[in-house]
């Protein structure tokens, strides 16, 4: 009887503390793109547009986007309106695979960082402002400078929430063991 309320207690306890943990481990992220993840498209965007699950504020370039045999894009001034962001762009390059990549602040004061990968199954058409650039023989030049490439949404410096989820439960299931096996040699 003893070892029964302790169990329950232990259970209530963790589930109490898994439920608590969990609204603190909801960081904003990316809800959608245009372009979205994994497009193909026919012809290049004039313009992109970052839709996120929560405030956002921007930081000094904010958003690269480069492609194929070193093709970068140039990108207007992004503007933000609550949870979206939307920036000008001038595509340059090959067919080929692109990759998106953003950084942004959240309300919460975290920044994070992303990408999106999308295709352009026909090459964008080259500038006046590249053209003349190849006659100087100048390398092209771009007004943002590519960020390092990083994986899903994740605010710098903290995991992602998942790993916390698995660990939660990991403490749970360690505490119902060790309590069953406490009952088990007092019976």
């Amino acid at each position: 009887m003893r070892f029964k309320r302790f169990g329950a207690s232990l259970l209530v306890t963790g589930l109490a503390l898994l439920g608590a943990a969990t609204p603190a481990l909801a960081h904003s992220e990316l809800k959608s793109s245009d372009p979205a993840r994994g497009a193909s498209l026919a012809t290049p965007p004039t313009q992109i547009k970052l839709t996120f699950t929560g405030p956002v504020t921007l930081p000094e370039n904010p958003i690269q986007i480069t492609g194929p045999e070193n093709a970068s894009w140039t990108v207007g001034r992004a503007e933000v309106a609550g949870m979206v962001v939307t920036a000008p762009v001038q595509a340059v390059g090959p067919a080929g695979e692109y990759t998106l990549r953003y950084k942004v602040t959240f309300e919460d004061s975290h920044v994070a960082s992303g990408s999106v990968k999308f295709n352009l199954s026909a090459s964008a058409p080259i500038s006046q402002v590249q053209s003349s650039q190849a006659q100087t023989s100048q390398p092209p030049t771009s007004s943002a400078t590519p960020a390092p490439q990083s994986g899903e949404t994740t605010p710098e410096g903290l995991l992602p929430t998942w790993v916390w989820i698995v660990l939660a439960v990991a403490v749970v299931a360690a505490g119902l063991v060790v309590a069953l096996r406490f009952t088990r040699r007092k019976d």
